[in-house]
């Protein structure tokens, strides 16, 4: 018996009839919708030639989409390295023995994962000029506030990947005389980091797409370049710079998740685990208790 009868049972010719009927109804909704859509921009003149043309142009980007994407990617990779270690350092600190370090490190990551994200922004941001002087924290409210958000997310998911693996991995480490820092270090840890890479690259995605918060605080990132900056220089091409935008976001995403399915791949051919990957629904919700 399949796993999916278990949690229904197969529709019969009626209901099969049913469910392709629906079907065919919701596809001609959707494309009368988008023709409707295609149509009502026409009549605004979004097609015209005159608002597409300036992106053709080696002046929009290099004035405005490249110095955007490259604030952009900066953000993301300073957001993800410290991420990465800021999950990998709590997530170990929530598996501690000691409960002085366990119930510290499970409070820190409760609570910016219940912060919303672009509130913690205007906090770091509003609050760093009092406490380090004038100056412009745009990237570091960024970066800080994507750290501690994302990295809190991270904590959990490095922690679910560690206890995935079966006990016996761990006695087995026990057994030949290791310590619990070489069992985490040279047994849980390599197998864990397999069964984590889906969650974790999830999250980066997630984390890449966050950068676009610093348009509210007016960091030069490729939104804040190219939907408020460049339709300024060039009036009516808001709508148009959106869709660049979103298709450079999409491409990027595309991107990370391929490395990472590849990375994933050669990881599991050549390290063999006990462990099995880590579902991003089983740490976006509460943590358990510290």
């Amino acid at each position: 018996m399949s796993s999916a009868s278990v949690l229904f049972d197969a529709p019969g010719r009626r209901g099969r009839l049913r469910n392709n009927l629906l079907t065919a109804v919701s596809a001609v909704v959707m494309l009368a919708i988008l023709v409707w859509a295609v149509l009502k921009l026409d009549e605004k003149g979004q097609f015209d030639w005159a608002i597409w043309e300036p992106f053709l142009t080696a002046e929009v980007w290099q004035g405005y989409l490249v110095p955007g994407l490259l604030g952009t990617l900066y953000a993301a990779v300073l957001g993800a390295v410290f991420a990465l270690v800021f999950g990998a350092v709590f997530g170990i600190a929530r598996l501690s023995d000691h409960r002085w370090i366990r119930v510290p490190a499970g409070v820190i990551v409760e609570l910016f994962r219940a912060i919303p994200l672009l509130l913690l922004i205007f906090f770091i941001w509003f609050l760093a000029p009092n406490v380090l002087g004038s100056g412009d924290y745009a990237l570091f409210a960024i970066v800080l506030a994507l750290t501690l958000y994302n990295g809190s997310v991270l904590a959990e998911v490095v922690r679910a990947g560690i206890l995935s693996i079966p006990k016996g991995q761990s006695e087995a480490g026990y057994a030949i005389g290791l310590r619990k820092g070489g069992v985490m270090r040279l047994i849980l840890l390599p197998q864990g980091l397999t069964a984590m890479m889906p969650a974790v690259v999830s999250q980066l995605v997630v984390l890449l797409k966050d950068t676009a918060l610093g348009y509210f605080i007016v960091y030069t990132d490729l939104l804040n370049m190219g939907f408020k900056t460049l339709p300024s220089a060039y009036p009516g091409t808001k709508l148009t710079a959106a869709v660049v935008i979103g298709v450079i976001y999409i491409a990027m995403a595309m991107a990370l998740s391929a490395f990472a399915t590849w990375l994933e791949k050669r990881s599991r051919r050549s390290r063999r685990t006990a462990a099995r990957p880590v579902a991003v629904s089983a740490v976006e919700g509460p943590a358990g208790g510290a």
